[in-house]
């Protein structure tokens, strides 16, 4: 059994009374005046420093790199997003050390705590890249112009839906179902257009219907939606406390239990189990990653035609080449390959011309279900 860093303890959330399946939520205008109303009375805030610097974390590195759909740029150098119930804004200032500011939070000393553990921080990435760069000197190479790309520790509940909604998707559309998700949550505030909502509960996913997805555009994956909420509700003890369990699991059984939910697929499951089950030598096989490993790592596999077993080979190799913490390797890798983020590299370092999707083609070809 893994030994993990013990878990917040976080209130138990109140269930909401019985509600037919045909009674419709409140408008998304509704809760949004009601919150409003709440925010108005909340004191202002203030940036504060993170007290961390670039080499251990980069916003733009980090967020618009296919992690997560729920955070935006809300400035030059400003992202937003939501945090649990938090709402938290980061900046880089001059000097590119990294302050936030809370938009609207109940509980300020938990806020800060829960951003440090979304953000992963009690994990050096200075040590990381040391590591790596010893082990591969293509990640040496490359290492000084990929400082502060984090692997990001969200919760298991928004980070399954998020991938659902990823699997073999571009990223307008991921951004547009994880939206529309997301507003069946609390709304929080609006911060330069954008509207935040804190990601609902499986109690709220469980009020929406298979067609209700399909008109707002999920295609064939509202009924997979629809599949995994009665799934979890029906795990002993709720399905928010099963996927938070996995994280004292080792990386095969995470792997094999995300995969009996329906539309969870080996390298959805490795999203997950990466970006917020600390499984941090999952590796997310892709097309793109398939690429990088031929080039870099299994050359003698180039021109061969990814399946399953070549899927579990390219995992095996990262893991060998970077170590337990091969998950953060193969991200900053594959981050480097993304047209926005690969500009910070000099044009040498640069192979993969085009990358159009973030996480949003499944590894290895399957039957494409008609929407």
């Amino acid at each position: 059994m893994k030994r993990r860093r013990p878990m917040p303890s976080v209130p138990a959330a109140s269930s909401p009374p019985p509600t037919p399946r045909n009674r419709t939520l409140p408008s998304s205008k509704t809760r949004k005046r009601f919150a409003q109303a709440l925010a108005s009375e909340s004191p202002p805030s203030t940036w504060q420093p993170l007290t961390v610097g670039r080499r251990e974390l980069f916003l733009p590195l980090t967020f618009p790199t296919g992690q997560t759909f729920t955070w935006k740029q809300t400035g030059a150098t400003t992202f937003t997003g939501p945090v649990n119930s938090h709402l938290i804004s980061l900046r880089h200032l001059p000097d590119d050390s990294v302050s936030f500011l809370i938009h609207c939070s109940s509980d300020h000393r938990r806020a800060v705590a829960d951003l440090r553990d979304y953000l992963n921080l009690d994990i050096s990435l200075a040590e990381l890249w040391e590591s790596f760069s010893s082990a591969d000197s293509r990640f040496a190479a490359i290492a000084p112009y990929l400082g502060g790309a984090r692997v990001l520790r969200q919760d298991p509940v928004e980070c399954l839906f998020q991938f659902l909604c990823s699997s073999n998707n571009n990223i307008a559309r991921i951004t547009k179902m994880v939206g529309f998700l997301a507003a069946l949550g609390n709304y929080l505030r609006t911060v330069d257009g954008f509207d935040f909502y804190e990601f609902p509960s499986l109690e709220r996913l469980e009020l929406v219907s298979e067609q209700e997805l399909r008109n707002a555009g999920f295609g064939y994956r509202a009924k997979y939606i629809i599949g995994t909420v009665k799934a979890l509700q029906s795990k002993p003890g709720g399905g928010a406390h099963w996927l938070a369990s996995l994280r004292d699991l080792e990386l095969p059984e995470v792997i094999e239990g995300l995969c009996t939910l329906p539309g969870v697929g080996p390298k959805v499951a490795a999203c997950i189990a990466l970006f917020s089950l600390d499984q941090h030598q999952a590796i997310p096989v892709d097309t793109h990653v398939w690429q990088i490993a031929t080039r870099d790592l299994l050359p003698e596999l180039a021109g061969a035609r990814l399946t399953p077993t070549l899927c579990s080979r390219v995992a095996e190799a990262f893991v060998s080449k970077y170590g337990k913490f091969a998950g953060w390797a193969q991200t900053a890798l594959f981050i480097g390959e993304l047209p926005p983020q690969k500009t910070l590299l000099p044009s040498h370092l640069c192979h993969i011309k085009d990358i159009k999707s973030i996480r949003g083609k499944e590894s290895v070809k399957k039957k494409v279900t008609t929407e």
